[in-house]
């Protein structure tokens, strides 16, 4: 058994045959024209004919996928008809006298170096795209077939020699996109462009895994979008030979066995059938409302850490995102996130769940989750200390910068932000002063965000359950979070495994601080919901539901469970 370990940017199992698809060969001769305008027709000619082929893929990709995930292949056709990119090809061409593949293929390589190069990960993103839309135009100049053809799993072009033709990697080898005897197999290649992704044969693929490290690529996303357990970045690792053997691949954790042994087979094998179990719910499941027999109704969100885990919840048909833990953009850098970095992330996430609600937590760094560059003071008991809220308040210019962020990625979906470890209304009132300032910043630079942005508080110190009437009226909703609530109720250190017996998030203590919560909430006309891992305990479903919760926000797998338990209550 050899192991190898990727990177996992589609969760799932899929156990089968691999099969190799060999790098294609995109080298383009040089010539010398004499023609130059005639040249610059071809270009265009070209160029034409890729767009239209790009908008037959977006087609196929909206009536399968949605029309969300097909825009990937609208901001493709946009690309072509640039006018910065279709003249630097006819200035090429018009200057040196080259023949126009030389000169897309140039020109390509030119804007995907400025694209890596730029901080932004969404810019270092468009460095693929341009590629791919360039290799479409000068696979139309060489004259080779339509990629956008419905006969296989990989439709689509490339030449002799390791590459395709007419939809077949010669001495690979995949015919149209299936193993020559027929069976389902696991595709391993340096790297597969987002159209070659979206134009998969999902019923003889059963999984992705490339050389190349794009875990925030389009074509990592189309991945996810497809259901196709997939991992990147497996590096040198990636080997030719591999093909015809059997693999198992784990989309989750990252991990290949090529040739695995009996062992580890029979446990994948346990694990594929729980989540194909788990699949057989979310198919009975998806897209009913999660409401009692009684026709109660419950918002049922996940939680997340990162934009990456997105595909998680959608996988898992939760109805938006209860919480956003934003200081996972700090704790994963050695230094300050910009404006823009988080900015990216936000927009990314508030973009790929569309309408449904993403409630963004400012960040809560301190206790337990520490940083470096914030150059925090040693504490002898961090749990009550300087965190959170109470670092935002007394270094505004961190916060602002976050907050500055999320304003303008909330014109990209339906974004809400929540202030965490609240104890007071002044620390509410303190904060909303600040978002204000950033609103009005972000109004004089013309730039624009929601002005109507819900504001939340998480309702986790005994302080914030008492003042729960007063705060109702400075907020939009209440999150409970019951991790910190039963830590600072109970008195006992979450941190501490000594205490574990004591610290009972069960406690008649804890219940009734929720209880008090939701019904100074509704008082008030606004939302409760709980964002903490007691909202995923089903032996607590029954009370929730009886104490009238609005809201319950779980880790994604923990979704389809708890409205199983919801539906049959």
């Amino acid at each position: 058994m050899r192991t190898i370990q990727g990177v996992g940017v589609s969760a799932g199992i899929a156990i089968g045959t691999v099969r190799v698809l060999a790098a294609a060969d995109h080298a383009v001769e040089r010539r010398v024209i004499d023609d130059p305008q005639a040249e610059m027709d071809r270009f265009r000619a070209a160029r034409d004919m890729a767009v239209a082929q790009l908008k037959q893929l977006r087609d196929n990709v909206a009536a399968e996928f949605g029309e969300n995930k097909a825009e990937l292949f609208d901001a493709h056709r946009l690309m072509l008809q640039d006018p910065d990119y279709a003249g630097c090809v006819e200035g090429l061409i018009a200057q040196d006298k080259v023949n126009a593949e030389f000169a897309v293929k140039s020109v390509a390589e030119q804007f995907a170096a400025m694209f890596a190069a730029m901080d932004s990960s969404t810019m270092q993103a468009r460095a693929a795209d341009v590629e791919d839309v360039s290799r479409r135009v000068m696979n139309v100049l060489q004259g080779k077939r339509d990629s956008t053809a419905q006969d296989g799993s990989i439709q689509g072009d490339a030449v002799q020699n390791g590459t395709v033709q007419n939809g077949t990697v010669q001495n690979g080898t995949v015919q149209n996109g299936i193993a020559q005897n027929g069976e389902s197999h696991i595709i391993f290649a340096q790297d597969l462009a987002p159209s070659e992704t979206a134009q998969l044969d999902r019923a003889k693929v059963l999984g992705l895994v490339t050389a190349k490290d794009s875990a925030n690529s389009h074509t990592a996303i189309l991945a996810r979008t497809m259901g196709l357990p997939a991992i990147t970045g497996i590096g040198d690792a990636f080997d030719p030979t591999d093909d015809g053997h059997v693999a198992v691949i784990d989309g989750a954790s990252g991990a290949v066995f090529v040739d695995p042994d009996e062992a580890t087979l029979t446990e994948c094998q346990r694990r594929k059938a729980e989540a194909e179990e788990h699949l057989s719910l979310l198919r009975k499941l998806k897209g009913k409302p999660t409401e009692t027999k009684s026709g109660q109704r419950v918002h049922l969100y996940a939680n997340i850490s990162r934009p990456s885990d997105v595909a998680a919840v959608l996988a898992n048909d939760a109805e938006g995102i209860g919480l956003f833990r934003s200081e996972f953009l700090y704790l994963e850098r050695e230094d300050w996130p910009t404006e823009e970095f988080q900015f990216d992330a936000y927009r990314q996430v508030a973009q790929e769940m569309g309408d449904r609600p993403v409630i963004i937590r400012t960040l809560d760094i301190g206790a337990d989750k520490q940083v470096d560059y914030f150059n925090l003071d040693h504490e002898d008991n961090p749990a009550l200390g300087y965190r959170a809220i109470r670092i935002c308040l007394t270094r505004p210019e961190i916060f602002k910068v976050q907050l500055r962020a999320l304003l303008r990625a909330s014109a990209y979906g339906n974004i809400a932000i929540m202030l965490p470890m609240i104890t007071s209304v002044q620390e509410v009132r303190d904060a909303k002063r600040i978002l204000e300032e950033a609103k009005s910043e972000l109004r004089g630079e013309h730039t624009d965000f929601n002005e109507s942005i819900q504001i939340g508080v998480m309702i986790e110190t005994p302080a914030s359950v008492i003042m729960a009437d007063e705060l109702a009226a400075e907020v939009d909703f209440f999150s409970i979070g019951t991790n910190d609530l039963t830590q600072y109720t109970l008195a006992c250190d979450r941190q501490t495994p000594s205490l574990e017996r004591f610290a009972d998030p069960h406690s008649p203590a804890v219940l009734r601080m929720i209880q008090m919560t939701i019904e100074a909430a509704h008082r008030h006309g606004i939302w409760c919901g709980i964002c903490g891992e007691l909202g995923a305990d089903l032996s607590l479903t029954d009370t929730f539901l009886c104490l009238g919760i609005d809201e319950l926000s779980v880790s994604p797998t923990s979704v389809l469970p708890l409205r199983n338990v919801i539906r049959n209550h």
